[in-house]
């Protein structure tokens, strides 16, 4: 039997980035069925997913100690390959094919004007909490409402404003943290908010963001509306990059003098 593990072990290492497919494939499979036997659709195989990710990565980080959550073990080592930035950005530029021109066109000024209002009033609400919670200076209060944006814009205004790391960490869980319930929420919501034609898909993803959560979110509810709200929620996470850092920032650090 130990013969036999070692193997394994020896398989998975030497094959860490092609074990990597395996291990995400086993994952989906089981969200899959989860989804549809245990929830009945009402709860998308991605959002399960991605909560048994989160579960696997604190395990992995407990376990060794690292940074870098499931892949600090040997044996997992290729789901870092596999998650990384280049594949991660995309899979989100994939999600905007099928979109069409005839329909983004419909929605013009109302997206825009969704974009803005999601992005700074996030911001802000994110910053009231942060401040709400102790954080009185303008690069941690921002960094901390730059996270409720997505949890790529907090570590990229973080960076910028040079933030302490468990600052950092903490925009992350909060961008996460709203990507999951976005998941979880939408399709229960759809209906009742009219979240049920293209141009509704877009604005919501313009005032929501949060790719993941939308595209997640949409899919359950309606698969079709997918490229439609991951197009603008796209657009959210790189307005955020622009905003957050420079011109919001700016205006935090004005009232927290």
């Amino acid at each position: 039997m130990k013969d036999v593990l070692d193997i394994i072990v020896k398989l998975f290492t030497a094959n860490a980035f092609v074990m990597s497919f395996l291990i995400v494939g086993i994952i989906s499979l089981f969200s899959n069925f989860v989804a549809a036997k245990v929830t009945r659709g009402r709860i998308h195989a991605s959002a399960i997913a991605i909560f048994i990710a989160l579960i696997l990565a604190y395990v992995g980080g407990k376990v060794t100690g690292g940074s870098k959550g499931l892949s600090d073990i040997s044996v997992f080592a290729g789901i870092g390959i596999l998650g990384s930035s280049s594949l991660r950005d995309f899979t989100i530029v994939a999600t905007s094919y099928g979109a069409k021109m005839s329909e983004i066109k419909k929605c013009g000024l109302i997206g825009v004007l969704a974009l803005l209002t999601g992005v700074v009033l996030t911001f802000f609400v994110g910053a009231i909490t942060a401040y709400a919670f102790g954080y009185t200076d303008a690069v941690s209060v921002s960094t901390i409402a730059a996270g409720t944006v997505t949890f790529v814009v907090g570590p990229v205004t973080g960076a910028a404003l040079g933030a302490e790391s468990t600052v950092i960490a903490i925009s992350i869980a909060a961008g996460v943290v709203k990507s999951v319930a976005v998941m979880l929420l939408t399709p229960l919501f759809a209906k009742k908010i009219g979240l049920t034609t293209p141009g509704a898909a877009m604005v919501f993803g313009g005032l929501i963001g949060t790719t993941s959560g939308t595209s997640a979110g949409l899919a359950a509810t309606d698969p079709s509306l997918v490229p439609y709200g991951a197009m603008t929620a796209t657009f959210y996470t790189g307005l955020g990059c622009l905003l957050c850092p420079s011109v919001l920032y700016f205006i935090v650090s004005l009232v927290l003098r």
